[in-house]
């Protein structure tokens, strides 16, 4: 359950009253997206509709069931959110939007290289180009959703290029369990060796090579790898 101090108000106005409940900013777009994929109490601070939430001022059952057609919590939550509106303050709708900008900074600088030098643009290259731009993501939106847009803003005057490179690894056997779990959701070939070392292929954005090299080796520091052409 998302704590008082980080929760927003959502509201719903509807014959001349209004309809509130309390609920973590980042969990109103999966929600909208896919209600059964969140559960209320996460999403939620209380597990009631408001009137007004700060004053404490509760509806009766007979103006949800006027109002919503139902005093079922999750309806009422689902219409409240899907028909009405996200109460920010200027302060959290900022901090939103500063955190939501970096994540997808983040994500560009991880997964893109610039397709002339072959290398990852650092994050303050991409970060001074958005700022130049003026660019800021939707704070209610997922990153993920967002990423295309920022892309093809930045995309005249930053080359980028999504490329994908498979690395080929060697690494001992007693080094498989950390390795593996590190690497298990990119492994698109592996096998043991007669030795006892464990050989596989992953599959990942070019940006991320120096990354990927770096946290296998931390695993394994004698682990041998090559680039597949």
């Amino acid at each position: 359950m998302v704590s008082l101090d980080d929760a927003v108000v959502a509201r719903l106005e509807k014959g001349g009253k209004r309809y509130e409940i309390l609920v973590d900013p980042e969990l109103v777009e999966p929600f909208k997206s896919d209600p059964e994929s969140i559960q209320l109490d996460d999403l939620l601070a209380t597990d009631e509709v408001w009137h007004d939430a700060r004053s404490g001022e509760r509806p009766t059952e007979d103006k949800l069931i006027a109002t919503f057609g139902t005093v079922e919590l999750l309806e009422c939550v689902t219409i409240i959110l899907t028909k009405g509106s996200i109460q920010l303050t200027t302060a959290q709708r900022r901090q939103m939007i500063a955190d939501k900008r970096q994540q997808i900074i983040t994500e560009i600088s991880r997964t893109a290289i610039d397709p002339r030098s072959k290398a990852p643009h650092p994050a303050t290259r991409i970060e001074l180009a958005l700022d130049e731009l003026r660019w800021n993501p939707d704070p209610f939106l997922s990153v993920e959703r967002q990423i295309k847009d920022a892309v093809d803003v930045l995309r005249p005057v930053i080359p980028l290029s999504f490329e994908t490179i498979k690395l080929a690894f060697r690494v001992s056997g007693s080094a498989y369990g950390g390795v593996q779990r590190e690497v298990r959701s990119d492994v698109i070939k592996e096998q043991w060796l007669e030795n006892g070392d464990w050989a596989f292929v992953v599959e990942i954005p070019a940006g991320m090579k120096g990354e990927y090299l770096s946290k296998v080796a931390k695993r394994d520091p004698n682990t041998e790898v090559k680039e597949l052409n």
